[in-house]
């Protein structure tokens, strides 16, 4: 019996598209993914959850931080209030993106960056100290300093993420055991239930089992919707887990 995750209200974003009158040569408009952008009328977002997933480099994490950024949060991560910047290594694909709105706003967002949430987290430290309202309540009680990148990212998810939010994800894996994506999916699947709306990145066959969610696939020649089955992640981790020693032989050999 198959188990559905029912959507709560319609999705905030739905869809995205590339001002072509403004792009330019060079990075990153030479990547495959935003050419497919440029020749179409569109990329469309699913309500409840959309998975972005591909080889290292297809464009995936550079899109997904666009998107966040074209919507208002801060490139490095957090809400919409974040305004820090350790090191601007933002793309100009921001500037050159159209998001198509719904109806609904959402009342509360977060962009979550497995690579610089170190940063966030010191601003979350910062804002805590000076705020009129302290901060770190929102994170579990503790400073995500405090505690170990997986067990804050799951304190993040837990208690700071919350009904019919945004949430735009960039690679959440990075930090999580197998357990802990395991929590993660459980979270995203209530919080859709409660109106939330998630845009993310990943390379996990864990996260990617989440029922109802769109898979899209980035290659060489775009974008293009795949079922779970056939998703990269996937296919890969089967066949290797099915046969290692296969693998192994094949990517050892030069030291064999």
């Amino acid at each position: 019996m198959a188990i559905l995750v029912t959507v709560k209200g319609a999705g905030f974003i739905r869809d995205i598209r590339l001002d072509t009158g403004r792009i330019h040569e060079g990075y990153p408009f030479d990547l495959p993914v935003v050419a497919w952008l440029a020749r179409s009328p569109g990329l469309e977002v699913s309500p409840a959850v959309t998975f972005l997933v591909g080889e290292n480099g297809s464009g995936k994490s550079t899109l997904v931080e666009a998107v966040a950024v074209a919507c208002g949060f801060n490139a490095e991560g957090g809400s919409q209030s974040f305004q820090f910047a350790t090191r601007a290594s933002e793309s100009r694909l921001a500037d050159h993106l159209v998001v198509g709105w719904g109806l609904r706003k959402p009342r509360t967002g977060y962009f979550l960056r497995a690579e610089s949430y170190y940063n966030v987290a010191t601003e979350i430290e910062r804002l805590d100290e000076i705020g009129p309202v302290p901060l770190l309540p929102s994170y579990g009680g503790v400073s995500p300093h405090e505690r170990s990148h997986g067990e804050s990212f799951l304190d993040l998810v837990t208690h700071r993420f919350g009904p019919q939010g945004l949430y735009i994800l960039d690679e959440p894996e990075a930090a999580l055991s197998v357990r802990g994506c395991m929590a993660v999916l459980a979270r995203i699947a209530d919080l859709v239930r409660q109106g939330s709306q998630f845009v993310i990145a990943t390379h996990s066959p864990i996260l990617l089992a989440l029922p109802g969610a769109t898979i899209l696939q980035l290659d060489g020649e775009g974008i293009a919707p795949v079922v779970y089955d056939e998703s990269l992640p996937v296919t890969l981790t089967r066949d290797f887990l099915a046969a290692p020693d296969r693998y192994l032989r094949h990517l050892l050999a030069e030291g064999l």
